[in-house]
Parts: structure tokens; sequence; C-alpha cells
């Protein structure tokens, strides 16, 4: 009976720390994105130059839909370009009608923010700062709580349009639109 009892009880701890360790480790593509030229996306500012064009020059947002209203040529896609294919697609369709030889400089102003949830001081909305760690964010948002596991934390990160979270070490680097979680430790 008691070796019954036991079992049950082992049985049951078991189901409980497996549904508990949810771990995935960080897919290749998560450290392969780090090499990567920077790719835009919503919530990024850009400083827009058009040598010899003050009326054009300005910083723009990309909005939600991933577009920034740039004069005389309206709406230009901007999610999901380098800033290198950025400055080749104002160009050209200001070259279209309207800027014989246009020379557009593009370079981002503001990265788009990273997220931090979980257990850390101030979970929210904080700015992205190059060469970032999950560990420089989650100090950015008040540190870890008592009860939080500081050796690794789950990143959800956005690849070429598909979404992937991986488990990574502290001191691993981020990206703009990261969104880091930090877990409570077990004991």
């Amino acid at each position: 009976m008691k070796t019954r009892v036991f079992m049950a009880a082992l049985g049951v701890t078991c189901l409980v720390l497996s549904g508990c360790t949810s771990y995935r480790p960080a897919p290749p593509a998560f450290h392969e994105a780090l090499n990567q030229p920077y790719i835009l996306g919503s919530g990024d500012r850009l400083r827009i130059t058009v040598f010899e064009q003050t009326g054009l020059s300005n910083t723009y947002s990309v909005d939600q839909s991933g577009y920034i209203a740039f004069p005389l040529i309206g709406s230009v896609p901007a999610r999901g370009k380098t800033v290198k294919q950025l400055e080749s697609t104002i160009a050209s369709k200001l070259r279209g009608g309207y800027i014989r030889n246009p020379d557009v400089s593009v370079e981002i102003d503001r990265y788009r923010p990273v997220f931090i949830m979980g257990e850390v001081g101030g979970a929210g909305q904080y700015s992205y700062v190059p060469g970032m760690t999950a560990q420089t964010a989650i100090a950015a948002s008040g540190g870890f709580t008592p009860r939080a596991n500081q050796e690794s934390v789950d990143i959800t990160r956005q690849i070429n349009g598909k979404i992937f979270t991986g488990r990574v070490r502290i001191t691993d680097p981020i990206l703009p639109g990261d969104t880091i979680y930090v877990r409570e430790r077990l004991f």
C-alpha cells in the first residue's frame, strides 16, 4: 500500500515538474539574426537626408503598417528592408519625375523598443541601445525581483516574418523589438 502511494506521489510530482520545465533552447536562426544587416520594422525612427533638398530631409517613423510617409512620393514600404534597400527605393521613386539624380541617405535615429516582462522591477517597454544584452535591458527595467531566475531568460523574436521563442543566457545580445521574459526560479 505504501509503495502505491509513493509511486502515485512520484508520478504526480514528475508530471507537475515536467509542466514547469518547458525548456526551449534558442533555434540557430536566433543567433544568426545577430550577424545579419538590421531589418527595419514598425516603431523605428529614421533620419532621411536627400542632399540639396532641405524640404525632404527630416526624421520619419515607420508606422504600424510598415510604411513611412515621404513627401512627393507618398507611402514607402520600409518594414523588412535594410537601410541600403530603403535608400535605393526612395531614390528610385524620387527619380521617377521629381529629382534628376537624388542622393539619399538613411540612418536609424531611434530603434524600436524592447519589451520586458516577468520577474523584474518594472515590466514594460524600454528603449533599445545598440549592443544591449538581456542583462542590461533587465537593469534598465529595475533589475530582478528576489524570486527571479537570474541565469537565463526567454526571448521572443521575429525572424523573417516568423516568431520564435528560445531560452538564452542573460549575457546574450538582444535585438530591437525583442520581448524578454524573466521566469520565476523554482527554489
